[in-house]
């Protein structure tokens, strides 16, 4: 009787330990914000946006990103069609908690404009993505709640609910899927402040790419204007040294 309650007590402590090993919501989202993507990388972005009569409007942008370590710039350039070509665009992401610092340079104005926190809900270019969906959203700006664990595409996902700790955030809420086994957001949805489903971005496809898996197709579909944008990544390289000038309002006016 002894050994039996013994065992039964292993099988409890056991249980317990278990329960209290599940990931919170913070922590499923610090590691999928804390994935490893490499020192830096450059490729070529294709983007399409469609509107509600399926008419197609396509640019093409060569984008480079480095990782400073305490903080990640990246600048775009576009290179096509005509009316966007040589329009670039910047953004440094910090660890601390300040607010990322962007700016967009237009060639009809010829001078680099920075782009203010209340500009942050414009959408970009005529894209579904906004100035701010742009940026690094801060791990502790939202509060995470773990909702559920389902399925998506064949994928097992946590299901994480996040809601900003600032009430005048452009969202009220987003939901996040998160695949268990990489901790990449799969598929993501925005909601306006009405808590009205307004935008699903759709990862589409991931690569492993010099050891790192990489995001290189996604969408993001307006549900309410019937609106979406898809971005493909191509010619992706990663580690290659990029040169930290790169990053700078002097070579948006010249491009790379």
């Amino acid at each position: 009787m002894k050994t039996i309650k013994l065992i039964a007590i292993a099988l409890l402590t056991i249980i317990g330990l278990s329960a209290n090993a599940q990931l919170t919501g913070e922590q499923i989202v610090e590691k999928a914000y804390n994935r490893e993507t490499g020192n830096d990388q450059t490729s070529t972005l294709t983007m399409t946006l469609t509107n509600a009569s399926g008419q197609n409007r396509v640019r093409t942008i060569q984008q480079y990103t480095k990782d400073f370590g305490d903080n990640e710039k990246s600048i775009m350039f576009f290179q096509a069609p005509a009316d966007v070509k040589n329009t670039s665009f910047m953004n440094w992401s910090y660890d601390t908690d300040q607010a990322d610092d962007q700016w967009i340079y237009l060639p009809a104005l010829k001078r680099v404009k920075r782009i203010s926190s209340d500009s942050k809900s414009d959408y970009f270019m005529g894209s579904d993505f906004t100035y701010d969906d742009l940026g690094d959203r801060k791990l502790n700006a939202d509060i995470h709640k773990l909702l559920r664990e389902e399925t998506i595409n064949s994928k097992a996902c946590y299901v994480v609910e996040s809601i900003s700790k600032d009430e005048e955030y452009m969202y009220s809420k987003t939901i996040t899927w998160i695949d268990k086994e990489t901790f990449i957001g799969v598929k993501k949805e925005f909601y306006d402040e009405d808590e009205e489903l307004l935008k699903i971005l759709t990862i589409k496809k991931v690569e492993t790419i010099s050891g790192f898996q990489i995001i290189t197709n996604s969408e993001m579909k307006n549900i309410q204007k019937n609106h979406s944008t898809s971005m493909v990544l191509t010619n992706v390289k990663v580690n290659t040294g990029i040169p930290a000038s790169n990053f700078s309002e002097r070579m948006m006016t010249r491009g790379i």
